[in-house]
Formats: structure tokens, C-alpha cells, sequence
């Protein structure tokens, strides 16, 4: 019996010498979920001038405590005028604070009468006045390399005036679905087959983890079909993911075909669910073999397929997911193989408690339908109800 090995040295295997792709420039518009290609340096300060926190009256400080005319009203988006000294502005939130201020006071603490206001003593130099550059300063990095745009990232491009960026080409992924049980959603099933769960699961991940999926086939059970889609897929792609048929059975036909036009390491790993692992290359593709069941393609996804995307990506931050521990409300012994568990995190005034789905069997999907979490239960050990369980995050 061959030896287990562990999901690092997989990992070390898999991402071995790879490298981000190309870099393209495209618009701000356009680069949602893509990764920076090179460091982003503010070109303004934001905000660029001290402007009010909230509807209020604009004033120097030291002239708090008595009645003040209304000199001018200010909103956001005009240029103010300088304060004259014994007078106070009508400001709205996000107007300039004009020259010659120092202090909004909110409305709400104002009597205003014959365009004047009576400011009480009692308030505070500077508040509620936001300072110019107080989010970013000009000149100074606005965005790493590596960087995923999502959000807040696009909304500080934006900010800048920004309109195009320097990304990193996303990787192109062929999907291969083997196995004459497999049948597409739609079509009528003989006894024996089965709908492909896989290829729209790994379709939705692959896209979330940043590829571009630019071939999608079934693979049915035949040597020739198989080599032949195998050569297509690596004139295509920069990565080939196969689902079934790295087994020894006489009907996998995958392992075969793969050394027959290129190099296959093939894994048995100490992970469940997920023992088998196929690593290869066709040329410049590399490959990589998941098992058929629909459960270890969907752990498998997160464990290998995710870091990979990352690092041909050039984003770190998907090397790894986010780990947190919880409580277990469960309780599991493994042996020889680390166990994958699909868990559902609650967040408690106590901590966090990973509920486990009842069946963990490898064909369940369903236990995935709730699993915000894997929770990683290491070689030879017993978990009892109510102990620590370290636990992998599932997040972009």
C-alpha cells in the first residue's frame, strides 16, 4: 500500500515555480474581483480641504458664547468665502470649511433668529471639522501589488480620479468532467447515470477564485476521446482540472492519457475526503486531478485550487485561508487521514461553536449547502463535544 502524504506537500508540489501571468491594462470599470498588477500612489489628499462633518455653523472658536451674524451659507461642492472675525457660516455636511474657521457646531445646539445664531460657550476647538488629507495623503501608497479590487479598493480608485489600472491576466481553466455516468442537467438518465453536479460547483468556484473558464466538456470513458481532449485542453488553458478517472480502475482512463502526452505525479494523500490527487503538465498547462465525488471537488476546490488561482493571480492573501478556532458541538476520531468537515459557524457571546452536518460522507452535497467552514480535524485523533476544532474560513 503506498504511503499517505500530506496536503502540504501536495501544495508545495502544485505551486511549485508558478508565477502570476501577464499584466493588461483595463478600466476601473471593468476590474471588479481582478488583481493589481502594480502598486497604486495617491495622486490627491482626501479630502482635499478641511471640510464639515455634519449640518451645522461654521466659526472661530474663541467667539463661542454670544449671538453671531450669519455671514454666508455654505454646501458641499461650492467655495466657501474667509470667515470675517465675529461671524459664523450656515455649513452643510461635506462643505469646505471657509477661511479664517476653526470649529463646526452641529444645528441641533444653535438658536437661529434675523439671520443670526447664538453659539454656546461650551464647545470644543475643532470639532466636527474633517481634515484635509485625514484618508489619504497625496503621494503616499494608496494600493499594494496583489491587491483584489473589490469594493473599497475600487472606491479608492475612483477617489483618485483613477480610470485605468494594471492588472494581472486571469488564468484560463479548462474543466474536464469525466465518466460515462455522467450526465448533463436536462437530459434524460439511463440506470446507472448521474446529473454533473461537479462541473457547475467548480464553474461558480473557479470563477469566485478569479479564472477565466474558457472550455468546459464531458470526457466519456474512452483512451483516444480523453488524449484528444487532454491535448485540446492544454492548447487552451493554463490550467486543466479534471474531475474523475485518476483512479486504477480499467475504466480511468485520465492517468494514461495524461503520461502519454505530458507528466502526471499522482497523489495519496492523508486527507479526507479527497485521497486521491492528480498533478501534471501538458506542455505549459498544468493539471490537476480531482476525485469524481461531488463533496472531495468541492474541499478540493478550496484547499488546492484556490491557492493555485491565487498565485497565478499574484495575490497572497489567497495563499491561505482564514483560520479561526471554535467550540466543537460534535465529536469525531480519525486515523490515518486529516478530516475535512463540513461546519456551520455560530457566533456566540462565548465564542465561536462549529456545528458539523450530520453525514460527512464524501458523496453528500448537501453537506456543503451550509458550510461556511472546514473544519480540520488532524491524523489520529479524538475530538470530544465541546473541544477546540481549528477552522478553515470558506471566503474569497
Amino acid at each position: 500500500m503506498a504511503e499517505l502524504q500530506s496536503v502540504e506537500s501536495a501544495l508545495e508540489a502544485l505551486l511549485k515555480d508558478v508565477k502570476a501571468g501577464d499584466v493588461e491594462r483595463i478600466d476601473c470599470e471593468a476590474a471588479a474581483g481582478r488583481v493589481l498588477a502594480e502598486s497604486v500612489t495617491a495622486r490627491l489628499d482626501v479630502p482635499p480641504a478641511d471640510n464639515s462633518a455634519m449640518d451645522g455653523y461654521a466659526l472661530r472658536q474663541a467667539d463661542a458664547g454670544q449671538w453671531l451674524p450669519i455671514s454666508q451659507r455654505i454646501a458641499a461642492g461650492h467655495a466657501p468665502d474667509s470667515l470675517a472675525p465675529g461671524t459664523c457660516a450656515r455649513i452643510f455636511t461635506g462643505g469646505e470649511i471657509p477661511p479664517g474657521a476653526d470649529t463646526v457646531i452641529m444645528q441641533e445646539r444653535v438658536e437661529a433668529q434675523d439671520a443670526q445664531a447664538y453659539i454656546p460657550d461650551d464647545i470644543t476647538l475643532g470639532d466636527n471639522v474633517r481634515r484635509r488629507g485625514r484618508d489619504v495623503r497625496a503621494d503616499t501608497p494608496l494600493l499594494e501589488a496583489g491587491t483584489r479590487l473589490e469594493a473599497a479598493a475600487l472606491g479608492h480608485l475612483a477617489g483618485q480620479g483613477i480610470t485605468q489600472v494594471g492588472v494581472y491576466r486571469r488564468p484560463r481553466v479548462a474543466l474536464l468532467s469525466t465518466g460515462d455516468e455522467i450526465i448533463e442537467p436536462g437530459q434524460s438518465l439511463a440506470p446507472g447515470q448521474i446529473h454533473n453536479s461537479n462541473r457547475p460547483m467548480l464553474s461558480r468556484l473557479l470563477e469566485r477564485f478569479g479564472a477565466e473558464l474558457v472550455m468546459r466538456k464531458h470526457v466519456a470513458d474512452d483512451f483516444a476521446t480523453t488524449q484528444r481532449l487532454l491535448r485540446e485542453a492544454s492548447e487552451r488553458a493554463d490550467v486543466i482540472v479534471t474531475t474523475g478517472g485518476v483512479s486504477v480502475g480499467e475504466e480511468d482512463h485520465v492517468k494514461h492519457a495524461l503520461e502519454s502526452l505530458g507528466q502526471l505525479d499522482l497523489w495519496q494523500l492523508a486527507m479526507r475526503p479527497g485521497k486521491p490527487l492528480a498533478l501534471g503538465r501538458i506542455g505549459q498547462a498544468r493539471l490537476v486531478g480531482l476525485p469524481g465525488n461531488p463533496v472531495s471537488c468541492f474541499v478540493g476546490a478550496w484547499v488546492y485550487l484556490r491557492p493555485l488561482m491565487g498565485a497565478l493571480l499574484g495575490c497572497p492573501r489567497m495563499a491561505t485561508l482564514p483560520r479561526l478556532w471554535a467550540r466543537a458541538d460534535f465529536e469525531t476520531r480519525t486515523q490515518a487521514r486529516r478530516h475535512y468537515m463540513r461546519v456551520r459557524l455560530e457566533f456566540t457571546p462565548e465564542g465561536v461553536v462549529a456545528h458539523a452536518f450530520a453525514d460527512q460522507n464524501s458523496a453528500v452535497l448537501s453537506s456543503c449547502l451550509e458550510a461556511d467552514a472546514l473544519a480540520v480535524v488532524p491524523e489520529h485523533t479524538t475530538l470530544n463535544e465541546g473541544g477546540r476544532v481549528e477552522c478553515l474560513w470558506l471566503t474569497d
